[in-house]
């Protein structure tokens, strides 16, 4: 759990979490893309595109991370100096690129764009000068707003990172603190910043882009005291949270739940790690089958 991952510059333990969720979100995008455009043409079609100013060596490049209904994409850039950029791709392939105000402009330092919703608004998170983590939300027009949660950590690979923005424009997210511990936060629209822990846990993590849902219900996955791994929902406007299993997760370190995505139906999914280290995808859906 320990090992280094330079090219992503966040603490070691949190660059082991997020690989297997990118690879999830980048599968996501992908057939979302592919959905949509067959339900309009019926010719499923891949538009392939790189950012403007995306490096072209090896680990760097461009990385969408978000979707919205209308088409939108956003994510960020590696230049050819490692820097990140974020950018913002519309429907019709125009792109923006943007730097946060205070973003670092040294290897590993930069922008990262995570969510967008319909309304166009961005969140994400920057590294700057020190590599200390900060968090933004990007409105529609353009107009950049910072924050950090209380308690985020001011040292190298700590401080505040934000991930998912609902179309109410409530944010969430994750902080490390000062011992580089994640715990979870939730932003409301007004600026209050609420933080949260399931119970039992040394290290919370919410999914990306899509573990905020319409109604503000938070999703993600905790790590307990003897490093396994179990889902939670965390309901809107509420200090009650609730976690659960999948069946037949292995209940050793390293092994466990973990819940990446949630719809506006309450719905959660994600992949649990089994006893013989073998991944497999689960569904906790909450709607009556039998009603409909």
């Amino acid at each position: 759990m320990k090992t280094k991952t330079p090219t992503i510059n966040v603490s070691p333990r949190l660059a082991l979490r997020l690989a297997p969720v990118l690879i999830v979100l980048v599968a996501l995008v992908i057939s979302i893309q592919l959905s949509a455009q067959a339900d309009n043409d019926h010719t499923p079609m891949i538009i392939t595109f790189d950012a403007p100013g995306a490096g072209t060596g090896p680990g760097l490049g461009t990385f969408p991370e978000g979707l919205n209904p209308r088409g939108a994409i956003v994510g960020f850039t590696r230049d050819a100096s490692n820097v990140r950029h974020g950018f913002l791709r519309d429907k019709s392939g125009t792109f923006t690129i943007f730097n946060a105000p205070g973003a670092g402009t040294g290897p590993g330092r930069g922008t990262r764009a995570y969510g967008l919703n319909s309304a166009g608004a961005i969140t994400g998170f920057y590294g700057d000068a020190s590599n200390v983590f900060h968090s933004y939300l990007r409105d529609e027009h353009g107009t950049f707003t910072t924050f950090n949660v209380p308690g985020a950590g001011t040292g190298p690979g700590h401080g505040t990172i934000a991930y998912s923005i609902n179309p109410a424009g409530t944010i969430a997210g994750i902080y490390l603190d000062a011992s580089g511990v994640e715990h979870g936060f939730v932003r409301a629209r007004d600026g209050t910043i609420t933080t949260f822990d399931p119970v039992g846990s040394v290290g919370t993590m919410t999914g990306i882009f899509s573990a905020l849902n319409e109604a503000g219900a938070i999703t993600g996955y905790y790590t307990d005291a003897s490093n396994v791994n179990h889902g939670f929902v965390r309901a809107a406007g509420s200090s009650v949270t609730t976690t659960f299993d999948a069946p037949g997760a292995g209940t050793g370190a390293g092994q466990g739940t973990f819940a990446l995505v949630n719809n506006p139906e309450g719905a959660v999914t994600g992949y649990d790690v089994d006893g013989s280290g073998v991944f497999h995808g689960f569904l906790l859906d909450n709607q009556d089958r039998d009603s409909q």
